[in-house]
């Protein structure tokens, strides 16, 4: 039997990067998938190559969470699985304390806090309805560490990781069973950090590889993680081999956090 078997399950930024390979990981173990996304083309090409369904969203929109609950019970039945990925790093070139932009903080917040506190809230009477399930929110490293060269993106994650706990303390008094998680990665080499890589590579006058090397050398293990690490966390904690873990963090970086090596950039 595959870990997640005619389940029925939503992932949100499907169209690429970690919730692509999030989606594919979800449709190889025996799931129904919908994947959504603001980017509409390659969303629907992405879903055409994982044989999955695809929906519009934005999911800093209220109502538009309630249409894809809606649209996803009507087309599945139910729903068991959401997987709250979507999100940004914001602009490389105001991002401390001192001269991060009002307007990029409100940015960052509204996709990756208030997204995913939409998300969870929609799909909890819809996962209980189903007879419980799973809830996966992606974080970073960045919850969990000093972020003065991302402080919005870094509080942002932070924020999901105490969401997380709160959604899954809720869950448990409610007898709802939903457990809900989090997960938080390392660099992955995807678009939206390989974009970030080429902005620090201008900003510091080094060529992006230089960027990419200096990225591996703070890894303990002296790599990046892969698409397939953190779409095989996902598989674990929404499977059946995990059914009492909940609330807790799922940190894949290579030991980034627990034995962070630095090394400043230079040029």
């Amino acid at each position: 039997m595959k870990k997640v078997q005619d389940k029925v399950a939503l992932v949100t930024g499907g169209a690429s990067g970690l919730g692509k390979a999030i989606a594919q990981g979800l449709v190889s173990e025996g799931a129904k998938v919908v994947i959504t996304d603001i980017q509409v083309d390659l969303g629907l090409s992405t879903a055409e190559t994982l044989g999955c369904d695809f929906l519009q969203q934005d999911v800093t929109n209220e109502q538009q969470w309630n249409q894809i609950m809606g649209q996803v019970a009507e087309k599945h039945g139910a729903l068991h699985i959401l997987v709250n990925n979507a999100g940004i790093v914001g602009p490389q070139d105001a991002k401390n304390p001192e001269n991060t932009r009002f307007e990029d903080w409100k940015k960052i917040q509204s996709i990756n806090v208030d997204g995913v506190f939409l998300g969870c809230r929609a799909a909890i009477p819809v996962i209980r309805r189903a007879g419980g399930g799973s809830i996966i929110n992606i974080s970073s490293v960045a919850a969990l560490t000093a972020t003065a060269y991302a402080t919005a993106y870094g509080l942002s994650k932070a924020a999901v990781r105490h969401l997380t706990k709160s959604v899954a303390q809720h869950c448990a008094e409610t007898d709802s069973n939903i457990r809900c998680n989090s997960i938080h990665p390392g660099d992955v080499l995807t678009p939206m950090i390989e974009k970030v890589q080429e902005e620090i590579a201008e900003q510091h006058g080094v060529s992006k590889e230089r960027v990419m090397e200096h990225g591996k050398s703070v890894y303990p293990l002296g790599e990046y993680v892969t698409l397939l690490e953190i779409a095989n966390a996902v598989l674990y904690l929404v499977s059946e081999e995990a059914r009492n873990i909940n609330g807790t963090k799922l940190v894949v970086d290579g030991g980034y956090v627990s034995c962070m090596k630095a090394a400043p950039l230079g040029k």
